[in-house]
């Protein structure tokens, strides 16, 4: 019986141990067609990077000769070989669980993962190389970086033979540095005589004689842009159309797992699944949209285990990952930037492919790093510029995540949270939303700045809605839900993790500034007529106990609630 591969990376294990493989190997071909042979490609945490460099690098691994068949054989590149298939000593690194507590510590731990790492090249080729014990004795005490891979250079010279080096996680160090606000410790190491820059250029001259071919992988391109000169023979492939959907799942792929393992069922909604996991495109010239693959195995993994819904619809260590999205927001123009976003769900923009980190800070390198991690991604061309949209419910429910965390710090708002739970029960069980303004108005919107109203609207109310609602999972909030007469303001749909939830919500949404409270009584008819227009949707015919809610804001501090 096939098995669901989540969390394996391994590609032998995948195809020796009867774990369902989702062929990609055809990019193989197309990388190699390409005319550069230093690849450079980037995509955010956990969409599949680890597995297709295991991929790659049992495909071209000398050693592997004799079990190409078996593990390539019913696959696209295993019917369609090409010429470089066996043909190299795989040199693989992995930069990730480095030390960043100091610079002495960082460099010492880096260089110590490059002595494992060629280490293990010289055990598992250990019939190349006769003289191997020697050279592990020559560079198991050099200090310095850049002379231990010279010496494992000039080895290879020596037998005539080629290496595809292969880098994982290149920047994880970096970005941990970064996160930590340390400029001058990630400078120390990556420009001029740091240890970081020189290892690469030792890298660029062993592209002169042994190294053949380089994949490198990471989340952005900035540590590669400040090595400037020290490696500037790279290709970024990232945002290259034909590469797109290399890594992540079409919607046909998903629809193979589901099949594969018989999970067809009335309660597994693939358009649930689209609108959870779903919406990545690295180019807006790309064919398709991808799912994040981590998250799509994750969902199915709990599914197989359990026959239901996820309690939880992401991994925590995926949250942990995006929970650097707080440490990023280091100015408040960074956090403006962000809540803009939040607000209108995207943000028109240009994606730069190269930034430094004394630029990581300005706009549109900030809104460039939100795109490399997946906080982000290309919705549509909008003249000269994209519009780049938050790509799926997953991601939202981070970001409003944020938005909680971020007043609770700065307006030092510390919620009951047993009240809190007791408002939203009232919503969801009884059919009565006005405890649960009540609690977010008293306890939240009332404590807002001066500075804050500057931006205060209906946008900025339905967020800190939304955000305090996402941890209950009794609700999936839904933000201009299209329906025949227009688009609802808030529609609180029952999450399928809850599904003995009585009352769903259709709430139109309107603020007035106290200077236009004239204009009440115009705009209380406006909301009950949308609200009678959009509860006569064909998407509300099956629907039982679905409430109405005018919900009228003046100012902050005051509100009007009609209940239809």
């Amino acid at each position: 019986m096939v098995k669901l591969p989540y969390g394996i990376s391994d590609f032998r294990a995948l195809r020796e141990e009867g774990y369902l493989y989702i062929d990609k190997t055809s990019y193989i071909e197309k990388l190699e067609k390409l005319s550069a042979k230093y690849l450079f490609f980037i995509r955010p945490r956990r969409f599949g990077k680890s597995l297709f460099l295991s991929t790659l690098s049992h495909y071209y691994d000398i050693n592997q000769t004799n079990n190409f068949e078996k593990l390539f054989g019913d696959l696209y590149i295993g019917q369609n070989p090409t010429k470089l298939r066996n043909s190299y000593l795989i040199l693989k690194l992995n930069f990730s669980g480095l030390n960043t507590d100091n610079e002495d510590r960082l460099e010492n731990s880096f260089r110590l993962s490059l002595i494992d790492a060629i280490f293990d090249c010289l055990d598992r080729y250990k019939k190349y190389f006769d003289n191997g014990l020697e050279i592990k004795a020559r560079i198991k005490d050099i200090e310095d970086i850049g002379a231990i891979l010279s010496i494992f250079i000039t080895a290879v010279k020596k037998l005539e033979q080629k290496v595809y080096l292969i880098i994982d996680e290149y920047d994880h160090f970096a970005n941990d540095i970064i996160a930590m606000g340390e400029s001058k410790f990630y400078k120390n190491i990556i420009r001029a005589t740091g240890f970081v820059r020189d290892f690469y250029e030792t890298v660029k001259i062993g592209t002169e004689s042994v190294i053949d071919r380089i994949f490198i992988t990471g989340i952005s391109p900035i540590m590669l842009d400040d090595l400037t000169s020290g490696f500037n023979i790279a290709s970024n492939l990232t945002m290259n159309p034909i590469l797109n959907e290399m890594l992540g799942f079409t919607e046909d792929e998903v629809n193979r797992i589901i099949s594969e393992f018989n999970m067809i069922d009335d309660k597994l909604s693939l358009v649930e699944l689209k609108n959870n996991y779903n919406g990545y495109l690295f180019n807006h010239r790309g064919k398709k949209r991808v799912y994040n693959p981590d998250m799509v195995l994750y969902f199915f993994n709990q599914w197989q285990m359990t026959g239901f819904y996820p309690e939880d619809l992401i991994d925590e260590n995926v949250k942990t990952d995006y929970g650097r999205l707080n440490r990023l927001v280091s100015n408040e123009e960074n956090r403006w930037v962000l809540e803009e976003i939040i607000l209108n769900e995207g943000i028109v923009a240009d994606l730069v492919t190269k930034f430094s980190f004394d630029r990581m800070y300005d706009d549109e390198y900030f809104v460039s790093l939100l795109f490399y991690m997946g906080l982000l991604t290309i919705d549509r061309r909008e003249r000269m510029r994209l519009f780049l949209k938050i790509p799926n419910y997953v991601v939202k429910t981070i970001f409003w995540e944020y938005i909680e965390k971020s007043l609770e710090s700065r307006f030092e708002i510390r919620l009951s949270t047993n009240e809190l739970r007791k408002s939203i029960e009232n919503l969801a069980y009884d059919g009565q939303i006005k405890p649960y303004i009540d609690y977010i108005s008293e306890n939240v919107l009332k404590r807002l700045s001066n500075r804050d109203l500057q931006n205060f609207d209906e946008k900025y109310i339905k967020v800190i809605l939304f955000s305090y609602l996402v941890d209950s999972k009794a609700y999936k909030p839904v933000s201009e839900r299209e329906v025949e007469k227009g688009y609802i303001d808030i529609y609180l749909e029952k999450d399928l993790r809850m599904p003995d939830v009585e009352y769903e919500w259709i709430i139109e949404l309107k603020y007035l500034k106290k200077s236009d409270r004239d204009k009440l009584d115009e705009v209380k008819a406006e909301g009950l007529k949308q609200l009678e227009d959009y509860a006569r949707s064909k998407s509300f015919e099956d629907r039982e106990k679905v409430k109405k809610a005018l919900l009228i804001f003046v100012g902050k501090e005051e509100y009007y609630l009609i209940e239809g």
